[in-house]
């Protein structure tokens, strides 16, 4: 197709640039090319733009950013894997979303006993927040042996070794591969059933309305209308549900870096049949400044863009539990016993430990929250253990 000017208004309405070259050329995009571009465009999406606490400043906050219990237990859990993986060395713990860093951050406060041997690389595609990983984190530099980059270290030194990268290393390893509230931030198809058919959204720019988006149906072929009908056996007029074969692609290449060990994921989520009974509000959301943003066409590039994880779409195998059961499992109410500990014996000093100690159960309480991050979802599925 030949090159076309902008549509009209977009430029004015703030859109970023790679939408409206996309639009230039396209003239319509499907939804997740539409979210990729809103997210993820180089200069202007919103995970592109400078960010603070979590993945940005003042839009929402994710376990990590609560306090460093949660990498603390996590960091019991990692060592608990590595004993049962019988202690390799290196122990490579591959962290996709990293965000700033917080987890590794958590993680290396907590001094795990597989810390002399621990190799902590942090994935972040964002070129604003990876930039932040060496603030707080001495970096281990990138080796690259054959076709890609790898991450690796000096074989006479003492872990923990963190590095950085921009996409998931391409050497297998042994240990595990961990993601918090990533997978609701991939790019996922949007369906529609109507008339008893499925339909894909399509974006577009509304011509009556100059500056504006707008949503258009487009009929799915017959074959996704067979994978659909195994998980949507009858779908109501009207229904909406996400496909997300782009968190479905990500386990699966998670699963392929494992030599051995555990890939586990943290986010919310629930099947999807349930979700396609539920209004598109609830399971597509945006954020902006802690609060609920615009609808997902609207201010694209500054706001948040998220939706529940469809579990059942992604692949079989996994182990589900909620947040707050996994938090339980691996000895949250221990860690919180000896904090309390600490603030009965240290609470008339009044010194950074105390202070730590006292804080560490309204951590717990908000982690384990059912009515909040404690009814996220744990999926781990295991390789060779």
């Amino acid at each position: 197709m030949a090159d076309r000017e902008p549509p009209d208004g977009l430029a004015e309405a703030g859109l970023p640039d790679g939408l409206a070259e996309a639009f230039a050329h396209l003239g319509r995009l499907r939804f997740d090319h539409y979210m990729e571009l809103a997210l993820y465009a180089p200069a202007s999406g919103f995970f592109a733009t400078t960010g603070g606490a979590g993945r940005r400043e003042g839009d929402f906050i994710t376990s990590p950013e609560v306090g460093p219990l949660f990498g603390a237990v996590l960091a019991d859990h990692l060592d608990e894997l590595w004993e049962r993986l019988g202690r390799p060395e290196p122990f490579t713990v591959v962290e996709c979303g990293a965000g700033r860093g917080a987890l590794a951050i958590s993680v290396r406060a907590a001094r795990p006993r597989c810390a002399p041997v621990l190799h902590w690389v942090m994935v972040e595609r964002s070129d604003a927040l990876r930039a932040e990983h060496g603030r707080h984190l001495e970096l281990t530099p990138v080796v690259r042996p054959g076709a890609g980059a790898s991450p690796g270290h000096d074989a006479e030194s003492t872990g923990p070794w963190f590095t950085s990268l921009a996409s998931m290393p391409e050497r297998p390893v042994c240990g595990a591969v961990v993601a918090n509230e990533l997978l609701d931030n991939l790019p996922f198809r949007l369906l529609e059933h109507r008339g008893g058919r499925w339909f894909e959204v399509f974006v577009t720019p509304d011509p009556g309305q100059p500056g504006r988006l707008r949503e258009e149906l487009v009929a799915l072929d017959g074959d996704s209308w067979r994978l659909l009908a195994t998980l949507v056996p009858e779908p109501a007029e009207g229904a909406r549900l996400p496909w997300q074969a782009a968190a479905t692609q990500w386990v699966g290449s998670a699963l392929e870096l494992l030599q051995r060990g555990e890939v586990i994921v943290f986010d919310y989520g629930a099947d999807t049949a349930t979700l396609a009974t539920r209004p598109q509000a609830d399971w597509l959301r945006t954020y902006r400044s802690h609060s609920r943003g615009a609808g997902p066409l609207e201010q694209p590039g500054s706001q948040d863009i998220t939706v529940d994880v469809a579990m059942d779409q992604l692949p079989a195998g996994a182990e589900h539990r909620t947040q707050g059961a996994w938090l339980r499992a691996n000895g949250i109410d221990r860690l919180v016993e000896e904090a309390q500990v600490v603030w009965r014996e240290r609470a008339g000093t009044g010194d950074l430990e105390a202070i730590r100690a006292r804080s560490v159960p309204l951590e717990a309480e908000a982690l384990t929250d059912p009515a909040g991050l404690g009814s996220f979802t744990v999926a781990t599925w295991q390789i060779g253990i």
